[in-house]
């Protein structure tokens, strides 16, 4: 069975995305490092042989959209919903195998981030990788025997997002591995510290 990796995003449209940042940074600065981010994120993870990247999408108009993204990454529609509607749908749909799902927002994610998350999964039904707000950038399922509904109730966007999620999975009686720990970027000191680092790199 193959190993799929989804990664979510926005059509980068300027308002749309990144808007917590935004408030602090502005549209245009918020636009341009949520399409740096997203658009790296896919050229390191999308070449790896390990497993099949595919880019979800939302409105699901953006999947017509060319010019945007790197050639050659399958894009499919997220679909309607709040968050959680729209993940337990991909891990629904997706042809059978083991799913991760990341956003395309998370400038820290590397291809061995990717690899041990799969890996979790070859010991447990379900990984969650915890940001430090609460929230978390990664989730998996390895969808054997079957697929469980596990964002039920969850509070997005809030301290209790991955609290909430590892709520659900216990009470279906699966099993749960955590991958590492990265984080977001959602506002003006987490964009500085990002651009620190950057900046860094660079010398």
């Amino acid at each position: 069975m193959d190993r799929q990796l989804v990664v979510m995003a926005k059509a980068p449209r300027l308002g749309r995305v990144k808007t917590r940042l935004a408030r602090e940074i502005g549209n245009v600065a918020a636009l341009a490092f949520f399409r740096r981010t997203c658009g790296d994120l896919l050229r390191r993870v999308a070449p790896d042989p390990r497993w099949q990247t595919v880019l979800a999408l939302t409105p699901d108009r953006a999947v017509h959209e060319t010019g945007v993204w790197p050639a050659g990454v399958p894009r499919i529609a997220q679909g309607a919903g709040d968050l959680g509607d729209r993940m337990g749908r991909l891990f629904r749909d997706l042809p059978r195998g083991p799913v991760v799902i990341v956003g395309g927002d998370i400038p820290g994610i590397t291809r061995d981030h990717i690899a041990r998350a799969f890996a979790a999964l070859s010991r447990a039904d379900t990984v969650l990788g915890p940001a430090e707000d609460g929230g978390y950038w990664l989730v998996g399922m390895k969808r054997f025997p079957r697929v469980t509904e596990i964002f039920e109730d969850v509070r997005w966007s809030s301290e209790h997002t991955l609290a909430d999620t590892k709520a659900n999975i216990e009470r279906a009686g699966l099993t749960l591995a955590l991958a590492d720990t990265l984080n977001d970027v959602d506002t003006g000191a987490d964009y500085r510290r990002w651009t620190e680092a950057e900046r860094q790199k660079r010398q």
